[in-house]
């Protein structure tokens, strides 16, 4: 998916490596110059192009606003390692920046380090800040380490933003909200965040708002619910990942508590939609929830997994945890408004694509390691 309406600009992702920012950095490349800053902690180089110029929704996904995606996306085609060339002197004055497509450049560094922000933000028209710790556990766990990138570093993000007078879209998150007072939660709703996590986006996401109003800068906040789509790996990758692993192994699908908990599923694909929106309208200095205004319960979700990847795996049920929020759904009404946006990625049809291009990555990358061993034992 490319978006026209951002043409011949520059762009900073932060994080532009990782599951949702590797894909609007597809989204971007076509038509402008992009910047990747990323420290690699949890991103892959083998995300970003020449993997795919574009981000492709699943296959005859329904264009409907009663259905909902859930937490992680993937290509049509299967992810391909960049080669790409280092260049010695850039254009940022930088020696540890890689050129992996004509108009992406990745800047190999952290959002907390001043010098590679720096580098990574001269002269953009436009920054897409992506780069968090998005575990709740971990802000839990490490509370402080979790401050550092979700807010201490933020800040200085929205601070290069106002010298290079910059547009800022930023990753906020439904955590803001805490245990909702009333469904679905229009983004009026009182604010009570339960985790470090959740303070954070929210201590962030005033002030991308209060940018707007005391610097005159063009700010966007948008409050991500469940997302889901290719690319969401490791520990933290969300109820979705964790289900088709399982299922997958023919392992117990495990649901914390009863499984009526309910949350609102959102495709990457229908979050870049949403990011390229952001970037372009008027209505700035404000917050957007971005989800598809369509609750899942747990135990539906584990169902639609199990029958997507065919498995024959047992569902059970452990204990709750402990503080977990029992219903969630996005108020979609004003970025429906303001924003123009609204989901076209259905549930089911966005998880049987899922399994359906996971299943052909894991083939691939089946076939790639036969040829590495051949290669290996013909050289012997």
């Amino acid at each position: 998916m490319t978006s026209p309406a951002i043409r011949d600009s520059t762009v900073l992702v932060t994080g532009g490596a990782g599951f949702i920012g590797s894909h609007l950095v597809g989204a971007l490349a076509p038509h402008n110059e992009v910047r990747v800053l990323d420290n690699f902690s949890t991103g892959s180089r083998e995300y970003l192009p020449p993997v795919s110029a574009s981000v492709s929704g699943p296959a005859s996904a329904p264009t409907s606003t009663s259905t909902s995606p859930s937490e992680s996306a993937s290509e049509s085609e299967p992810p391909a390692t960049s080669t790409g060339t280092t260049d010695s002197t850039d254009s940022m004055g930088s020696t540890d920046s890689t050129t992996i497509h004509d108009n992406v450049t990745v800047i190999d560094g952290d959002i907390g380090d001043p010098m590679a922000l720096q580098r990574a933000a001269r002269g953009v028209d436009l920054i897409f800040h992506q780069a968090a710790l998005v575990s709740v556990s971990r802000s839990v766990d490490a509370p402080r380490r979790s401050n550092e990138t979700n807010l201490d570093a933020s800040l200085l993000v929205l601070e290069q933003a106002r010298q290079e007078d910059a547009r800022v879209v930023v990753a906020s998150s439904a955590a803001v909200y805490g245990h909702p007072d009333e469904l679905p939660i229009s983004e009026t709703a009182s604010t009570d965040p339960n985790s470090p996590y959740g303070i954070q986006k929210l201590a962030l996401d005033q002030y991308t708002r209060r940018y707007a109003e005391l610097y005159d800068l063009p700010t966007v906040a948008l409050r991500y619910f469940n997302a889901y789509g290719p690319r969401q790996q490791g520990p933290y990758s969300g109820v979705i990942s964790t289900f088709l692993d399982q299922a997958r192994a023919d392992d117990p699908i495990t649901i914390d508590g009863d499984g009526e908990q309910t949350r609102d599923f959102i495709h990457v694909s229908d979050i870049v939609r949403a990011n390229l929106q952001a970037a372009t309208t008027d209505a700035v200095g404000t917050a957007y929830n971005i989800g598809t205004g369509e609750r899942t319960s747990i135990r539906e979700l584990a169902e639609l997994v199990r029958d997507a990847v065919g498995s024959t795996a047992p569902i059970v049920h452990r204990e709750p945890r402990p503080g977990d929020i029992r219903h969630s759904g996005a108020d979609i009404t004003k970025a429906r408004r303001e924003l123009e946006f609204e989901a076209q990625v259905g549930l089911e049809s966005g998880i049987r694509t899922l399994v359906q291009e996971t299943d052909r990555s894991a083939t691939s990358s089946q076939r790639a390691a036969m040829a590495a061993q051949h290669e290996q034992y013909s050289q012997e």
